[in-house]
């Protein structure tokens, strides 16, 4: 991978599918019950911040693979979250809980972390650290929330 990564492109692309079905049927959209104006910037720097990494490598800041085999790892395991993530979508799709919502948080957390430790990109895991727990306890408020 130089510049420009190819599998986090579709990794991101597919993530966002049930996103995207989600917001066609359900119009009304998500109701924020759990308001934190600091996480929930924090979340959306993190989340466009990881959405943009994992398709674009800054010069000077993305070091590669530091193992034989790192890209056959990286595909796999990212593979296996981006298919848990749709299952429990496609699975939980009409379910609200805190199941639903720490899993479909959790996954995409570990999924741009994992990347970012993977392909060694010092943004990406910054980005991630920032997204992973504004997003997991927005997600989980908002689900306790009666």
């Amino acid at each position: 991978m130089k510049w420009f990564n190819w599998y986090g492109l579709i990794f991101i692309v597919v993530i966002m599918i049930p996103n995207v079905i989600f917001a066609v049927k359900c119009k009304d959209g998500f109701v924020n019950k759990w308001n934190n104006k600091t996480v929930e910037t924090l979340e959306q720097i993190g989340r466009f911040s990881c959405f943009i990494l994992m398709i674009f490598n800054v010069q000077y800041t993305y070091f590669g693979f530091f193992f034989d085999g790192g890209l056959t790892v990286y595909l796999i395991v990212d593979s296996i979250l981006v298919f848990a993530y749709c299952l429990i979508w496609a699975i939980c799709f009409k379910k609200n809980g805190v199941f639903r919502a720490l899993a479909l948080s959790i996954i995409p957390s570990v999924l741009f972390l994992f990347s970012g430790i993977m392909i060694r990109s010092i943004p990406l895991i910054v980005a991630a650290t920032i997204f992973a727990p504004c997003h997991i306890l927005l997600s989980y408020k908002n689900a306790a929330a009666k």
